[in-house]
């Protein structure tokens, strides 16, 4: 049986998020893997209320984790590096990075209580590291955070590269920048497989350098006249020093709030990524420095609840408020589905009197993401027989393959849980594996098949009802049914309160139940529902989840 080169993306390709990627090489269903990536997702209230993290559903490779050499890092955001702590006792395998990444990660595996030495720091190319049958090497890309890398992977069946998140700047300010030469020469005695972020393939014009917008902050920085707060990625090194440097041209002092800001800025400073950040002052300090001689770093540009932002937004925080006349900038693009959490703070702030500026115009943030011609740029510079879209919805994977194929270059969608054969002249698909989503639910990881996130949105759509009933020995009801209700109108139509509806269709039922139905307990739970649902239908156009409580006297 001969060997085969695969590739399966266990998350992030169909959607943005939880990047999880496995490759593997030799006999067919018994190849030796190694994983790129291992990254989180957030949640919202409307499809995972309460959930903390989402995870890619990696079932299959820890099934098949006596096959798994390693695990490689591209980069440090939360969506490729988010769930190492959480998932390496299941892998159980090194992880290897460049040192900002691996500097990230040994912190999450610190938190998680798991081994920090498993994570190997490894040198940008033309460094490479063994594993198994693979050959791996982490070549400088550009991107909205340092130290970001794409992955030559050498193979028996040929030379793969894994773009990772990526741009095309040489002037990134802060990290490595685009070098086209060395692409070309990495490429040049032929290129399998390019496996493509696909991310901005719908904007249509080049995308700009981080160079670019530091003129523009400095200028608005300058002109105000209280004190100025900014707010972008945390994980954006350069635009945190962009922003730093203007207030500090401006004659302010420079606090950083949040604590993700400050663990990027130290990480990137103990790992040599930043030499020449401004003076910080510490928010004690900051209490009492002049507004108009103050600026602030602060997390949240996204609107999440608990960042700086938004407790600034809500009054006060680490002993500062905001007050009319004081500048708030998004230094960032707001992702979708975050809308309604960034327009919260932006309105909060407008109610205080304070001048909010966002990046409709462009002015103050650019994105780390590759646009469509410079995809078409990358694709000419590496040639490869094959180009597989990844990092994108599916709208986005399947314009990114027509963009291959125009150019004359094979190209396929593979979603998450498609494996696909990378061996011959074109990719083909050679399985599929069961894979979904697991939640970080407090501290526990739950299925997405196991229930509970449904029951938590049907009764925060719906409400819910508590009825309890008793039964004495002769499996007669004691008394009358009593209902609690939580999130229901009090009155319905027929302008009784509804709990004594309910207990009265309840207690109803009971009197007239026959002994047959009376002791079989599942019987009861399943009619007492059946009443509940309809009877609060019929009184507030409401059915309730219901939870019935048979107790019996022994």
């Amino acid at each position: 049986m001969s060997d085969r080169l695969i590739y399966l993306p266990l998350g992030g390709s169909g959607e943005i998020g939880m990047n999880a990627y496995v490759y593997g090489f030799g006999p067919v269903d018994n190849e030796r893997l190694i994983l790129v990536d291992i990254g989180v997702a957030f949640s919202d209230m409307e499809t995972s209320p309460g959930v903390d993290l989402i995870f890619a559903d990696i079932r299959w490779l820890e099934e098949n984790k006596h096959r798994l050499e390693a695990v490689f890092i591209t980069h440090g955001h939360e969506d490729h590096i988010g769930a190492v702590g959480h998932y390496w006792d299941r892998l159980g395998v090194p992880v290897y990075a460049r040192a900002f990444t691996a500097n990230l990660a040994r912190h999450k595996m610190a938190d998680r209580g798991q081994p920090e030495e498993m994570i190997r720091t490894v040198s940008a190319w033309p460094e490479t590291t063994d594993a198994g049958p693979f050959k791996v090497g982490f070549l400088p890309i550009s991107h909205s955070i340092p130290e970001s890398a794409a992955l030559v992977i050498d193979t028996p069946a040929g030379r793969v590269i894994h773009s990772g998140d990526f741009k095309l700047d040489e002037t990134p300010l802060v990290g490595e920048a685009f070098d086209p030469e060395l692409w070309a020469e990495v490429s040049k005695d032929g290129v399998q497989a390019l496996i493509c972020d696909s991310t901005n393939v719908f904007s249509p014009h080049a995308g700009r350098s981080e160079a670019s917008v530091g003129p523009e902050i400095e200028k608005l920085v300058s002109q105000a006249s209280s004190m100025v707060v900014a707010t972008t990625f945390a994980s954006n090194v350069a635009r945190v020093k962009t922003l730093a440097q203007a207030g500090e041209r401006a004659g302010r002092s420079i606090c950083l709030m949040g604590r993700a800001m400050r663990r990027m800025i130290e990480a990137a400073m103990q790992t040599g990524v930043l030499s020449d950040f401004p003076k910080v002052v510490s928010p004690e300090e900051a209490a009492s420095i002049p507004r108009e001689n103050l600026m602030l770093l602060v997390t949240g540009s996204q609107g999440e609840r608990r960042a700086a932002s938004a407790q600034l937004a809500r009054g006060k925080y680490n002993g500062i408020t905001l007050k009319e006349g004081d500048l708030f900038l998004f230094s960032s693009k707001t992702i979708p589905g975050n809308e309604k959490g960034v327009f919260r703070i932006i309105n909060q702030f407008s109610e205080m009197g304070v001048d909010v500026v966002d990046d409709s115009t462009g002015k103050y943030h650019v994105s780390g993401h590759a646009n469509r011609p410079d995809l078409l740029r990358l694709h000419e510079i590496v040639n490869p027989k094959m180009v597989v879209p990844n990092h994108g919805e599916h709208r986005h994977l399947r314009e990114h393959a027509k963009l291959a194929n125009e150019a004359g270059r094979a190209s396929i969608v593979a979603v998450n849980g498609t494996m696909l054969d990378l061996s011959g002249e074109q990719p083909s698909i050679a399985g599929y594996v069961e894979t979904g989503r697991t939640y970080l639910d407090g501290n526990t990881q739950i299925g997405a098949m196991d229930g509970i996130i449904r029951d938590r949105i049907r009764m925060a759509l719906n409400g819910h009802v508590i009825v309890t009933v008793l039964l004495d020995e002769d499996d007669e009801p004691l008394g009358d049914a009593w209902c609690e209700l939580m999130g229901l109108l009090e009155i319905g139509r027929s302008q009784a309160p509804l709990v004594d509806v309910l207990e009265a269709d309840v207690t109803q039922f009971l009197g007239r139940a026959k002994e047959k139905t009376l002791s079989n307990d599942d019987k009861i739970e399943g009619d007492i529902r059946r009443i509940v649902r309809n009877s609060a239908r019929d009184e507030i156009g409401k059915k309730p989840e219901v939870t019935v409580i048979v107790s019996r006297l022994s």
